[in-house]
């Protein structure tokens, strides 16, 4: 029988206390925990909750945030939040390392013809990151399995929350502009707090000033915000679904919805991250900064055409990451194809000549996945 030897990170790690749970139902309760942070609604109580990537042992935790409302934008467009969990920490490399190894994973199930992608099952497949072409341009700075991943598209990070929502059974996605605002200023109502003193950033955040050019930091080592979460100000921009803010003042008197009235992008992957990074000086590091990734800017460096739709090849993409939010009631699935599928025809074509020529590898993603490589490893 022929070997197929296929790489997986198995680190363990795990951001905090926490009930270990997995499901529709993951982080709820009928009452208030004896101790720590709970939100309080009419499906239960919502509580911090930790989630093992099925088949690996990398860990991550979700924090409950309120809902409320908050005003943003330069518009100034008034979104009601309704309530969510949110990642405890920015998502690290051993977290995506995990979905990078579907490449390897997707390619052995292409040539046995395991698990094939059809017309009929296609919604259900996402497309694995290709390897790094300049692995020392994302890795300069680092790999440490609780780095933040950076360099990573706005595509590529929402392929990520449709495959861990796959094999989790959880629905996972970014958030909007107003969730990650709201989620960021912990209660607060000015666009310079994170649920602290505005003159305390050291203790919060990583930035130009605490860093000396070393890039980006473990995640989780500064103070949590006033919500349990860390690094929401400088170590990496983060990533919501949001593009550029409409030319139009907002109407005051309007409430939008953050989980829906989101602002889609015109152009390929057109989208904001949020909150500052490592370079940034003290007063970029705030929850109204944000800064727009631009696709062809952002790889002008990349030699193949068409570019990736995976990865980044130019700062300031070492300063940017994403983070993951799951909403408290769940929605239908086409509703969640709505935060994961491609939205401009360029980048879908872009995606297409990937796979036609081979350079790219798509997989059906479904909580069977995990016994699937399981049985490809054993082989």
């Amino acid at each position: 029988m022929r070997v197929v030897r296929v790489a997986f990170w198995s680190i363990l790690i795990l951001t905090g206390t926490g009930v270990q749970a997995s499901g529709p139902d993951s982080g709820l309760q009928d009452g208030p925990p004896e101790s720590g942070r709970f939100v309080e609604t009419d499906r239960g109580c919502m509580v911090p909750y930790e989630v093992v990537i099925p088949g690996t042992q990398v860990a991550f935790t979700m924090e409950p945030i309120p809902g409320g409302q908050v005003v943003v934008g330069t518009d100034g467009r008034r979104y009601q939040v309704e309530p969510f969990w949110m990642g405890r920490c920015e998502i690290t490399w051993a977290e995506y390392r995990q979905f990078m190894e579907l490449y390897d994973v997707f390619k052995q199930f292409e040539i046995q013809q395991i698990r094939p992608v059809t017309e009929q099952n296609e919604l259900d497949a996402v497309t694995a990151p290709t390897p790094l072409y300049e692995p020392t341009y994302t890795f300069e700075y680092g790999d440490d399995p609780r780095q933040p991943a950076i360099t990573v598209t706005p595509y590529a990070a929402r392929q990520y929350t449709k495959w861990l929502s796959a094999v989790t059974g959880q629905q996972f996605r970014l958030p909007s502009e107003a969730e990650w605002v709201h989620a960021c200023r912990a209660g607060q109502t000015t666009g310079a707090c994170c649920g602290m003193p505005a003159d305390r950033l050291a203790e919060y955040a990583w930035f130009a000033g605490n860093t000396d050019g070393t890039g980006p930091q473990k995640v989780g080592q500064k103070k949590p915000n006033a919500w349990g979460l860390y690094d929401m100000l400088g170590n990496v921009a983060e990533l919501v679904l949001d593009g550029p803010d409409p030319t139009q003042p907002a109407d005051p008197e309007r409430v939008l919805l953050a989980a829906r009235d989101w602002i889609r992008p015109s152009q390929p992957d057109h989208r904001k991250a949020c909150g500052g990074s490592w370079e940034s000086a003290a007063d970029e590091c705030r929850c109204d900064t944000r800064i727009l990734t631009v696709d062809e800017v952002w790889k002008e460096t990349d030699p193949n055409e068409p570019k990736s739709p995976w990865w980044f090849t130019d700062d300031p993409a070492r300063g940017v990451g994403f983070r993951i939010m799951r909403p408290l009631k769940p929605v239908s699935r086409d509703a969640m194809e709505e935060y994961w599928k491609i939205d401009d025809e360029s980048l879908g074509w872009a995606v297409f000549d990937r796979l036609d020529e081979g350079r790219g590898v798509r997989g059906l993603v479904d909580q069977e996945l995990p016994a699937a490589i399981e049985a490809l490893k054993a082989q």
